[in-house]
């Protein structure tokens, strides 16, 4: 699979603070259907694990951490690193070509259906890079 030359960034979309740019599709639908198959396969997916009002509860969600960070920590639950996977190094290559940004770590999200979602929110946890930019694929 090829992925096109980076061109220039888009603008942002925000109005206010921060920056959100769309790139649009970086895998055509028969290469992100097949990503998702190893995806599903590959990764260590696991129930996810949030503290909401002083309660541990596991969600419906799954997810998985990879990355060169040893671990990373959000709503007082601790996620360790696991080795990236050739699949995660491919897209994460991908990525930083198209976006010019280079990138440590992947937090890896299995929404099962459409009843499962994030919240809006934040991520200033001390554990990653300041002001980092953060890419977001959807696959499936």
């Amino acid at each position: 699979m090829n992925l096109p030359d980076q061109n220039d960034a888009p603008p942002n979309l925000l109005p206010y603070d921060g920056m959100v740019q769309y790139y649009g599709p970086i895998l055509n639908s028969k290469a992100a259907d097949e990503f998702f198959q190893l995806l599903m396969r590959r990764i260590a997916w696991q129930h996810d694990e949030a503290v909401i009002f002083g309660k541990r509860i596991a969600t419906k969600r799954k997810v998985a951490w990879y990355g060169n960070l040893p671990y990373y920590t959000y709503s007082k639950t601790t996620k360790h690193a696991l080795l990236w996977t050739e699949e995660l190094l491919q897209l994460r290559h991908w990525v930083e070509r198209r976006t010019g940004e280079t990138f440590n770590s992947c937090l890896l999200n299995l929404y099962h259906d459409g009843s499962e979602g994030m919240a809006w929110h934040s991520d200033g946890e001390k554990d990653l890079k300041l002001n980092g930019a953060i890419a977001s694929l959807s696959l499936g």
